[in-house]
């Protein structure tokens, strides 16, 4: 089973969640602890002051038994496990439980050894410092606390009390409490809160879960199955684009990158294509060209000495006229299997755009079409050969000429700079516009194929054919864009030459 990102992630949010709820857990509880062990420090303590402020006019009369009543009533309250009086030398003179009176406590474990070893007076000593935690058999942990019982003068200036006036201390009164009840309840929020803390974690790992499938693993998911697509070799897979966030970002960016190599393949695929071709018009022009003379030739012959003959004279004018057409397209087939090597030269759009118009001027006038121009004035010059790119534009023109047939129109020729990002580097752009007929959407995306043509008899579909393969060895661009009944609008983009020139080129025919 393949590991998934989201267990992943679900496991170290979980762990991560779990270790924080722990932590804060402790310290919950441990201050809880704190708390319920002071309230039982203040109950015990209040309940040592209540027992010394009962029994002190008792002990000033040394009235035990009516001491003992009040210590046994007092000591049976709940949430008192035993109350104890004893000597400074540490015998039990009083207490709750009645086998306890008359023995020695342990002076460390009454937390008497506090006052002892460090040789200080009761008085001096905290709450805290009084306070002992222990635990007993089968009663869990109690807390007791000690109260000294001082010498007052009251005390020693009786008759009654043997006690010296330099005596500061006569005896001790210890309270026992239980702590069951507040172990009781840390237990219980212990319980509650590790509910909480697995219920905390739980919910946590499953909403981190499901916003990471929302928002990552569909996303990925969808990359994944494109990626797989875009290996399989369908190009025009895309993936969907429904956030403005990283995976958003990354989704265009791979529709990009798609785009890209689905026109990098399309071109690809048009090279080779031309280059079969190419090789194939090579060897059949070069195969048929001389026979293809020899008719001509002949039929020519022919035609002179028929001019008595009406009927022959008329069908070697069909013969004579087809064998030129043929020549011309076997003159065609070998211009485009021989496309030169461009001689490229720093030039200037303007200048081939006028030379290219001069030359159509004529024909645009017989068929009442008219050339408008619009060019960009200050266009950097690019790296081109200047015989080529004219060639193409002639080639569009005629084109648009021939889409708007014998009702005219208007043919507009743009110059610009193009918009960034068009090419990798700066660019400028040739734009043919026509008001023609328009292409058929079908036949778009053949019209670059050898020998695909829209005008039926009057082309061979070698035209734009040899226009694309220019525009390749410039390392440009040419799109088109049509609409049935409108008008078609052809694109062609330039790199800008590296190194401009110093000054600017001198225009020719305009």
């Amino acid at each position: 089973m393949r590991s998934r990102i989201s267990y992943k992630l679900m496991g170290a949010v979980g762990l991560s969640a779990a270790v924080v709820t722990s932590v804060a857990a402790y310290l919950i509880l441990n201050s809880y602890s704190r708390l319920a062990i002071a309230d039982a420090e203040a109950f015990a303590q209040q309940i040592s002051e209540t027992v010394k402020s009962s029994t002190r006019y008792d002990m000033l009369l040394n009235q035990r038994e009516s001491i003992h009543q009040i210590i046994s009533t007092i000591g049976r309250q709940e949430g008192i496990d035993k109350v104890r009086i004893f000597n400074k030398e540490g015998e039990i003179i009083l207490s709750t439980d009645s086998s306890d009176i008359g023995h020695l406590v342990d002076m460390n474990a009454e937390a008497c050894y506090a006052c002892h070893a460090a040789d200080r007076p009761l008085e001096n000593l905290s709450i805290r410092e009084r306070t002992r935690i222990f635990e007993t058999n089968g009663s869990g942990r109690m807390l007791g606390i000690i109260n000294p019982i001082y010498n007052e003068e009251s005390c020693w200036s009786a008759a009654c009390h043997s006690h010296g006036q330099e005596q500061t201390v006569l005896g001790v009164l210890d309270i026992t409490v239980p702590l069951s009840a507040a172990d009781r309840q840390q237990r219980e929020s212990g319980m509650v809160l590790m509910l909480l803390m697995v219920a905390a974690v739980i919910t946590i790992s499953l909403i981190i879960w499901l916003l990471v499938k929302q928002l990552v693993l569909k996303p990925v998911a969808l990359l994944s199955e494109a990626t797989e697509s875009l290996a399989a070799g369908e190009m025009e897979h895309r993936v969907p684009v429904n956030s403005d966030d990283e995976i958003g970002r990354l989704a265009a960016s791979f529709n990009e990158m798609t785009g890209r190599l689905s026109e990098a393949q399309r071109q690809l695929y048009r090279q080779d294509k031309l280059a079969s071709v190419g090789r194939l018009a090579a060897g059949v022009a070069h195969e048929i060209n001389n026979p293809l003379t020899g008719v001509l030739t002949y039929a020519s012959f022919l035609q002179a000495k028929a001019t008595d003959q009406p009927e022959l004279k008329e069908d070697l004018d069909v013969i004579v006229r087809e064998t030129k057409r043929c020549r011309d397209i076997v003159k065609g087939l070998l211009d485009f299997s021989r496309q030169s090597v461009p001689e490229k030269r720093h030039v200037h759009l303007s200048e081939i755009v006028y030379r290219a118009g001069s030359i159509v001027r004529n024909q645009f006038s017989l068929h009442r079409i008219r050339l408008l121009l619009d060019l960009q004035e200050d266009l950097p010059a690019v790296h081109a050969d200047a015989n080529q790119i004219q060639q193409v534009l002639v080639n569009l023109l005629v084109n648009a000429a021939d889409a708007m047939g014998k009702e005219g129109g208007t043919v507009t020729i743009e110059a610009r700079a193009a918009p960034s990002g068009t090419l990798d580097s700066e660019a400028v752009q040739i734009v043919v516009r026509d008001t023609g007929k328009g292409i058929d959407p079908a036949d778009v995306s053949r019209i670059w194929e050898p020998f695909f043509s829209t005008k039926g008899q009057q082309g061979n579909g070698l035209g734009l054919a040899i226009v694309w393969g220019i525009i390749e060895t410039h390392h440009g661009r040419i799109e088109v864009e049509s609409e049935k009944g409108v008008g078609t609008t052809f694109t062609v983009t330039l790199p800008v030459a590296g190194d401009q020139p110093s000054s600017p080129l001198i225009r020719e025919g305009a």
